[in-house]
This record gives C-alpha cells, structure tokens and sequence, in this order.
C-alpha cells in the first residue's frame, strides 16, 4: 500500500515510533546492565563449559593424575600436568572443580524453581484472598525468619530426616535430593512475601476489577494476570534463590551436613569443606579454586538478579 502525504509527514518530522512491547522494554533496560551482560555471557559459558565435561575435564571426577608408583601425586601445586593442582589422593583439582559446579548449580537451580513455583502460589493466593490464610501464611514466615538462619535449617534438617515417609520421598539427609527439598522449604518463605506484596498492588487493579466484573475465578485471575504481572519479582527472586541455595549448600557442608552426590562425586560446598585443613599446610590450591569458582558464580547470578530488577522496574533503571 502506497504511503499518504499525511505518513510521509511524519515520518519526515520524527513523528512516527516502533510500538514495543513491556518485555521489549525491559530486555532493552536489561542490555543497559553492564555488569548483567557480562555476568550472562561468562554463566552461558561456565556452564557450557561443565555441560561439556566429558571434553573439557581433563580426568574423571575421582581419577589420579597418574599412579602413585610413578611418583609421590598427593598435594602436588599447579602445573601442566594438573592445572590447579591435586588433592590429598592425587585426583585433578581441576576437573574435581568442574565436576563440583555442576552439582553446585544442579542443587542451586532446582531449589530456586521449587521454591519459586511454590513461594508464587501460596504468595498469590495470600493477597489475593486475605483473611485468615493470608495471616497465618505471614505468621508461619515469620517464626521461621525469627530463627537464625543455619540453627533453623540444622533444626528442620534433622527433624525431618526422622521422618521416614519425607526420607522415602526426597531421599537420606546427605542425598542431593534432600539438599534440594531443604532448601525449597525454607526458600519459598522470602518468595511468598515478595508476590504478596506484589499481588495487593495489582488486585485493585481495573484489569483485575475488569476479570471479577467477567465471572473469573480466582484461580484464572492468578494464572492469566497476577502472575503474568508479577513476572518480574519473579525472575528477581529466582536469582536470590540459586544463590542462597549454592552458599547455603556451601555453608552445610563445611560443618558437616552438605550433600552426599554419590560415589566419587563432590560439589564446591564439599571441595571447600575438605580444604579446612589442607590450607594450614600451605596447600592454597585446594581451597582458592573452589572458592573462586562459588565467587564467580554468585556474582554472576547476583548482576544478573540486580538487571533484572532494574529492567523490570523503570525507576531503578540507568546504565552499569
């Protein structure tokens, strides 16, 4: 269709503009996050890096660098054979490191989704309805943020571990799966505030007032515009909650309560655990490498959450 004088106008004055999209404009703010940028591309590639361990580690996870009758391989530093070095038994700190960040993110990844699924559910239906569920949803969050973080999760750590139908379910108290359901219960508390609040806001809404007037259950309000809505506080607390779960695995295993991956297997939380001792000896290898590695990790999440926040929030945004 041939262009009007009236259009030609426009577009001669500046007057014409791309309609956009609200994700649009926030993957447009997220780009203006430097430092969220960054942090996704060296994530993409660290876990590129760990999906392709098979071709990237340079031994198995429990394998010596080479037999001990060739030669003293315990505690040795850095070199070409080993690039970070070995551990106690010879094995390559290394490919130990890639191994340990996969459960790492496995465990952190898969606590954050469980906690996010359920922590937006019972946080909707909280604002939404109100009344007594809404206050003993508070009042259950509240005694538990009362409680020192770690006493509280040692606590509900070994009472549930007693009980044999959770234990039947999710696994032993040292099974990856019992990590990832510890850190679940206790991740969906700080989750459901969020959405509660977020939901309160948008109830009154003339959309939601629009979905009420049209005969919609609560349960369509939830799942076509609460939700939808609240995408960004969402993402947000995602991120929050695959860093808490990596530091807090780290955390547990360091006085003894961290995961147990299965035979030869680790994580970083467990690597970090062993080097206790190792550093007093002046093994620094065994300890720096783990530790960078949960660094660089929940830095990346952590720029990454912070973008996010500030790409779906217009008053936070500005370049980085």
């Amino acid at each position: 269709m041939a262009e009007t004088p009236a259009s030609n106008l426009d577009a001669a004055v500046g007057l014409t503009a791309e309609s956009l999209s609200p994700g649009r404009l926030a993957f447009r703010r997220f780009l203006t996050h430097r430092a969220a940028v960054v942090s996704v591309g060296i994530l993409v590639l660290l876990i590129l890096w760990v999906l392709l361990s098979p071709l990237t580690a340079r031994y198995g996870v429990n394998e010596q660098v080479f037999d001990i009758s060739q030669g003293p391989n315990q505690n040795l530093p850095p070199a070409s054979f080993a690039w970070f070095g070995t551990d106690i038994i010879g094995r390559d700190v290394y490919s130990r490191v890639l191994y340990g960040v996969r459960v790492s993110l496995i465990i952190g990844l898969a606590s954050a989704v469980f906690s996010l699924a359920l922590g937006s559910l019972i946080g909707a239906v909280a604002g939404l309805k109100g009344g007594l569920f809404d206050d003993v949803v508070m009042r259950v969050t509240d005694v538990f943020l009362a409680f020192p973080f770690l006493v509280a999760l040692l606590v509900v750590r070994n009472m549930f571990g007693a009980v044999g139908w959770v234990t039947f379910l999710v696994g032993e108290p040292s099974s990856v799966r019992f990590m990832v359901f510890l850190f679940a219960v206790f991740g969906w508390m700080g989750v459901a505030r969020v959405l509660r609040a977020q939901v309160m806001s948008l109830k009154e809404r003339e959309f939601v007032e629009a979905a009420r007037a049209l005969g919609a259950s609560n349960a369509r309000i939830i799942m076509r515009h609460l939700l939808p809505n609240s995408i960004g506080p969402m993402l947000v607390a995602l991120s929050l909650g695959v860093v808490g779960a990596i530091v807090s695995e780290a955390t547990l295993s360091l006085f003894g309560y961290g995961p147990d991956p299965g035979t030869g297997a680790t994580s970083l939380g467990l690597m970090v655990a062993g080097s206790k001792s190792a550093v007093r000896a002046g093994y620094w290898w065994l300890a720096l490498y783990p530790f960078a590695a949960l660094l660089v990790i929940t830095l990346c999440v952590s720029f990454i959450g912070d973008g996010l926040r500030d790409a779906f929030d217009p008053k936070h945004g500005g370049a980085r």
